[in-house]
């Protein structure tokens, strides 16, 4: 096979168990991730398993006690912008309660409550059309008016939902089995039932100007559960390298401010 990518691991940074949900890189490099375990946004620190950047404001004060189980994170121009979360509790596992209801959208630059009419929360993602998320609860794809909170149902997805991507007019989303068998207290169980349909794992790609499903990667076996997605642009057929490959050991590059690899 003739590679175009090659993904390398190339630090790695001791944390502890503090559940991190969403991943992203700011503008200046620095990776900012969905501390669930604390309730906050962080980064790395030299010292510390973490560095909290930001808490939602009804949030009281740091512990791991996984509060309102955030979750989810969007970036506007390399920075911070919108995070979810299943609920707005301030106590110990307070988000478990609240999964068919309740889940909310929280503008991280002045801590607004964009909404709170929302069912398990995951994967904000900003575009100029407004905020795309997926109402996991519902099983929905829904874009919400960062202004005024409303919420429009865009595509209804077979299976529980988290992990999105924007990209070129569609939606990527990556969809997931049950982990207990089915989906208990929550309105997407309803609507397989109306729909007289099971669930699956697998990614659906939607036209956003539709709705529409246009395509789909259905995966059986022992794949249950996906939880996000990401589009390479131009890249067709990428590799990656895990840290126990033998390869990680010859396919070595290095910074060419020096000049160029010798001729081979």
């Amino acid at each position: 096979k003739q590679f175009d990518r090659l993904y390398v691991p190339r630090n790695a940074q001791t944390t502890g168990d503090i559940d991190v949900h969403e991943i992203s890189v700011d503008r200046a490099g620095r990776v900012i991730f969905v501390n669930t375990k604390f309730s906050c946004l962080a980064t790395m620190s030299v010292t510390h398993g973490f560095k909290p950047i930001w808490k939602p404001p009804f949030i009281s004060w740091l512990a791991g006690e996984d509060r309102c189980h955030p979750n989810g994170l969007a970036m506007d121009e390399g920075a911070p912008a919108y995070v979810s979360a299943v609920g707005r509790s301030d106590m110990n596992n307070g988000g478990g309660d609240r999964r068919h209801e309740g889940g909310v959208l929280i503008d991280v630059r002045d801590d607004r409550i964009v909404t709170d009419q929302l069912s398990m929360p995951h994967s904000p993602r900003v575009t100029p059309e407004g905020v795309w998320l997926l109402d996991s609860g519902r099983a929905m794809l829904a874009r919400v008016d960062p202004q005024s909170g409303a919420k429009e149902d865009v595509a209804f997805c077979p299976g529980f939902l988290r992990g999105l991507s924007i990209h070129a007019g569609h939606a990527i989303v990556t969809v997931s089995l049950p982990r207990d068998g089915a989906f208990a207290g929550l309105a997407l169980q309803d609507e397989l039932a109306r729909r007289d349909g099971e669930p699956w794992c697998g990614v659906c790609i939607i036209d956003l100007r539709s709705g529409d499903l246009v395509q789909w990667i259905r995966l059986t076996g022992a794949i249950k559960e996906l939880f996000d997605v990401a589009v390479i642009p131009g890249a067709i057929c990428p590799m990656a390298l895990g840290v126990g490959s033998p390869d990680i050991q010859s396919l070595i590059s290095f910074d060419p401010e020096f000049g160029q690899l010798a001729p081979v």
